[in-house]
């Protein structure tokens, strides 16, 4: 099994960042591991199982990767919500700007199934108001938390709608999360000409893909905590490298599937990714501070919460439509520069 490097106390800030690298190139080899062997699950089972098994894996990692950095000796009560937010800005600004960018420049107009987007949306919107906005000003508690109840029946409800939301997306809606046209596939019956056995191995070669992003996560928290404090840097950085580290090789996929004109795929891939992280990181985070006895503050500053709102919006309008355009992704985009900004000028 591979163990996870042994850090010093006190390293000297060179072999910090040599470490630092090592571990994140570990965890990025690994983390695109783990998205090739979804996508050839994908093959077999089809939408939306294939998105759905990659979104759920990179949520392993997320919750793996940011637990490593609550349970550090160094608590970071804002890391959970620092990594779902820019996973958020990320996937809804970033890489769907970007889709459609290339996307508009490649095919002009793409057309998806609008009802799974709208599926989607429906979900994510109370999830990230719940999560986001409202600790801020509920009275319980203050500072964006939540008192120990409000984080349990929370918690409780969210994976409640997230879990009705896989019950629809899985079995009666599941023709909204495919491309129009396709033929709906039996997942539990392997598609012509694939081996009885490819579905187990290429299963049990994902759980080893994400195993080394577990094992290496904690050392590569203390390597974080360690370069942003020398560095001066702001704490929403950790939460940005953290989703990077999670999202990118899933964001990859995504535009790929863009360019190969399968924007139905990337929307499943880009809103499963901000569902999921919203339905399941949430919980965990808050079950690891109740557990370890922590604060956990998930409310956003003032501004944030206008960006995230202004975002919300602007999906519900890019996909209110059963096409897409140059211009959406520019307007994307555009949010996403004022995200990077916020960042380091807040």
């Amino acid at each position: 099994m591979l163990a996870p490097p042994i850090i010093p106390a006190a390293v000297s800030p060179m072999l910090a960042g040599v470490l630092f690298i090592w571990l994140l190139g570990i965890i990025f080899w690994s983390a695109f591991g783990v998205v090739h062997e979804a996508e050839e699950i994908a093959e077999i089972l089809g939408e939306p199982f294939g998105t759905l098994v990659l979104t759920l894996s990179i949520v392993v990692i997320e919750v793996a990767l940011i637990s490593a950095v609550m349970l550090s000796s160094k608590a970071v009560p804002t890391l959970g919500r620092d990594t779902m937010f820019a996973v958020l800005m990320i996937v809804l600004n970033g890489v769907v700007g970007l889709g459609l960018l290339i996307g508009g420049l490649r095919h002009h107009q793409q057309s998806f199934n609008l009802q799974g987007a709208s599926a989607y949306l429906v979900v994510t919107i109370p999830l990230a108001v719940i999560a986001l906005v409202l600790p801020n000003f509920t009275t319980s508690s203050s500072g964006g938390t939540l008192s120990s109840t409000q984080a349990a029946l929370f918690s409780l409800l969210t994976i409640a709608l997230y879990g009705i939301f896989l019950w629809l997306q899985t079995g009666r809606h599941r023709g909204f999360f495919q491309a129009a046209g396709s033929v709906a596939q039996d997942a539990s019956h392997l598609p012509h000409g694939a081996k009885p056995g490819s579905l187990k191995r290429d299963i049990a070669l994902l759980l080893v893909s994400i195993l080394p992003i577990v094992i290496l996560s904690k050392s590569l928290a203390k390597l974080l905590d360690a370069g942003i404090e020398a560095l001066a840097a702001p704490t929403a950085l950790g939460g940005i490298i953290i989703a990077m580290i999670v999202f990118t090789p899933e964001g990859i996929s995504a535009l790929r599937a863009v360019a190969a004109n399968q924007l139905t795929r990337a929307i499943n891939l880009c809103l499963g990714a901000a569902a999921s992280t919203l339905g399941l990181t949430v919980p965990a985070v808050l079950v690891i501070g109740l557990i370890s006895d922590q604060d956990v503050v998930l409310g956003l500053s003032s501004a944030n919460m206008v960006l995230l709102s202004a975002t919300l919006v602007l999906n519900g309008i890019t996909f209110s439509g059963a096409r897409t355009t140059m211009l959406e992704g520019a307007v994307h985009l555009s949010l996403f520069a004022v995200f990077l900004i916020l960042v380091f000028s807040p």
